[in-house]
């Protein structure tokens, strides 16, 4: 028995990808318009995401704004055949906030070994990559899965469940264990 409203949100997927594919071949043509499109489709995403790995809003702001402005000018190097748009801005957004990260971890060392406040090798107390990594890594594969594609990917929890195949009421369980692990891991280290 084929589930309807599976055979409909594959529909729907495919749709938005076939639109998103088409407004990015419009912003690489210089379209302004779909450039703005593009940005009402996926800002409140990128958002989100960008609020997890950034501390201020202003930051957040800025990174939002640096990717489109680099998705206006990169268009053209879009492959619609290795990713879907959305998972495309998610990778340069991430490796934006990554850089932007490293930059401040780098300035802010510099800064505290010139005027030997703190020793140089003395954490900050900001989650870095590194820590995220060992962090994820303490989570079993099922529940990393889903923490990844979330968080990484910004995927919804529907679009989750298709992705892996399993049920949504799984993703949610998953998802809610491993915050719940990673709250107790954090709080152990702090």
């Amino acid at each position: 028995m084929v589930d309807r409203s599976a055979v409909l949100a594959s529909q729907e997927r495919e749709a938005s990808h076939e639109e998103d594919v088409r407004l990015v071949e419009a912003v690489a043509a210089g379209d302004r318009a779909a450039l703005a499109s593009l940005y009402d489709r996926h800002s409140g995403i990128l958002f989100a995401v960008a609020r997890q790995l950034l501390a201020e809003r202003a930051e957040v702001e800025d990174l939002v704004h640096d990717v489109f402005l680099e998705v206006w000018k990169q268009a053209h190097t879009y492959d619609p055949a290795r990713a879907n748009v959305r998972r495309w801005l998610l990778v340069r957004l991430r490796s934006r906030a990554l850089d932007r990260l490293r930059s401040h971890s780098f300035s802010r060392r510099r800064s505290l070994e010139r005027d030997e406040r703190v020793a140089p090798d003395d954490p900050s107390g900001e989650l870095d990559a590194r820590r995220v990594a060992g962090l994820l890594a303490e989570l079993g594969d099922d529940q990393r899965a889903v923490v990844t594609l979330a968080y990484f990917d910004g995927l919804t929890s529907s679009e989750i469940a298709a992705e892996l195949g399993i049920p949504i009421g799984t993703v949610k369980s998953r998802m809610a264990a491993a915050m719940q692990r990673l709250r107790a891991l954090v709080e152990a280290t702090s």
